[in-house]
């Protein structure tokens, strides 16, 4: 299928019909004094050698002695480049002999993919690549590991899960805040009715960078980046650095306010937050009833089009709201018997201070406290749920994009959690399926 053919809907419908060449990389080659036993070590492939797999995802994984990078990739050469050997270099370290071969570069994600030697994916691309990227690798047989926020649609959540279950894989949302202590310790207070019965939320997030670009001349598109697969999914437009990442570095790329490619701020770190208050409200497999919102959108015909600030509220059934906006990083739940606030990074407040002292027996609701990729690699091992599996990241994940329709429609909105679907507004049912767009004025 050409290039220039690819859509959304097209990756979601074909993704099965997809011909992958298997690139075995014999067991000699992988270096056997690093593994642990045959039987423990599970082998990941890398996708997307942005910054966030370059300063976080790659370094967790090379701490995890039963874990072994066999395959990286990346439509960018120079940071594919930059990564691969910041691999191997660590590896080699490690080696009796000193040097170390047992990991392949990639341009083309199909191919890491095609892999039969590879057990799971570590999936670190832009936004719009996420869900599609993560079918595929399902249905080669991949359990997925999927950067936050793994939808850019309710629809495409859907899809994930369906994928992931028939293929029977594991999967793992890629968001360290489960992992963090405060918001670990919050969970099973507020879960064990240390505050009482739930009354109120608030979630905050960073309104982020609030700077209109205007629109930026055409430009080259550099030698070392494969342009036309970096879109792939979304809308055709013409290259220009501020649309996709600074070239031959690793600084904050501009696709991350660009509405083709991701939703900003509100999917972005509410991924994170907005899932500590779903973990502690025990929504995390369900959503609210009814949605309201506003927010600040850059000026009209802007590059940089995602909403610079916002406040949205939601009620569920049980009568509980919860207020989300941008401010600080910080969830903040409100009960019958006092309230507890936890902050990022490492911040936890209550009323009364004894909530905070208040010890969690074995016999009440405990989660395990390990890192994220800890929680992924046991789970491909033992074949187990994840603490943070696709209908949790899903659910997440469509908290946010209600609060981004809301925001569009400019309207009170009724959903159904169960079905899915809002209540009595085709309107606003058309955007389950579609990327946000933002007003024309």
């Amino acid at each position: 299928m050409p290039r220039n053919a690819w859509t959304r809907r097209t990756f979601l419908r074909t993704a099965a019909a997809w011909g992958f060449a298997p690139a075995i990389v014999p067991a000699s080659a992988l270096g056997r004094s690093l593994q642990a036993a045959a039987s423990e070590r599970i082998t990941v492939g890398l996708i997307g050698a942005g910054r966030q797999l370059f300063y976080k995802n790659w370094p967790q994984f090379a701490r995890m002695p039963d874990v072994q990078v066999v395959a990286v990739c990346d439509v960018d050469a120079w940071r594919l480049q930059q990564v691969h050997g910041a691999i191997e270099k660590h590896y080699a370290a490690q080696a009796a002999a000193g040097t170390h071969g047992g990991c392949r570069a990639y341009r083309d994600y199909r191919e890491v993919l095609g892999r039969k030697d590879i057990d799971a994916v570590m999936i670190s691309t832009p936004d719009h690549w996420h869900t599609p990227m993560a079918i595929e690798a399902a249905q080669a047989g991949k359990d997925v590991s999927l950067e936050k926020p793994i939808t850019r649609t309710i629809v495409e959540g859907q899809q994930l899960c369906a994928a992931m279950r028939a293929a029977r894989r594991v999967f793992r949302v890629d968001s360290e805040f489960r992992s963090e202590k405060n918001f670990h310790r919050m969970a099973e207070l507020v879960r064990n009715g240390r505050i009482g019965q739930i009354q109120s939320i608030r979630v905050g997030v960073p309104a982020g960078d609030n700077v209109d670009c205007p629109p930026t001349p055409d430009m080259p598109v550099p030698e070392e980046l494969d342009y036309d697969l970096w879109q792939g999914p979304a809308p055709r437009e013409s290259y220009t650095v501020q649309r996709v990442h600074p070239p031959k570095e690793f600084g904050r790329p501009g696709w991350m306010r660009v509405l083709h490619y991701c939703d900003g701020m509100i999917t972005n770190w509410g991924a994170h937050l907005c899932d500590i208050a779903q973990w502690c409200h025990g929504t995390e497999r369900s959503g609210p009833v009814e949605i309201t919102g506003e927010g600040v959108w850059p000026t009209p015909g802007r590059l940089w089009d995602v909403l610079k600030t916002f406040r949205v509220t939601y009620r569920f059934a049980n009568g509980t709201t919860q207020e989300y906006e941008t401010s600080k990083p910080y969830v903040r739940i409100e009960g019958t018997e006092g309230w507890i606030s936890g902050e990022y990074p490492g911040k936890l407040d209550a009323e009364p201070k004894s909530i905070l002292t208040s010890e969690i027996k074995d016999s009440e609701v405990r989660f395990p406290l390990k890192s994220d990729k800890q929680d992924f690699i046991d789970a491909v091992k033992t074949r187990g749920r994840t603490l943070q599996d696709e209908e949790v990241g899903h659910r997440t994940t469509s908290l946010c994009h209600l609060g981004h329709i809301a925001i569009r429609m400019g309207q009170p909105l009724k959903w159904e959690p169960q079905q899915e679907r809002f209540l009595d507004n085709d309107e606003a049912n058309t955007y389950l399926d579609k990327p946000m767009t933002a007003p024309a004025s």
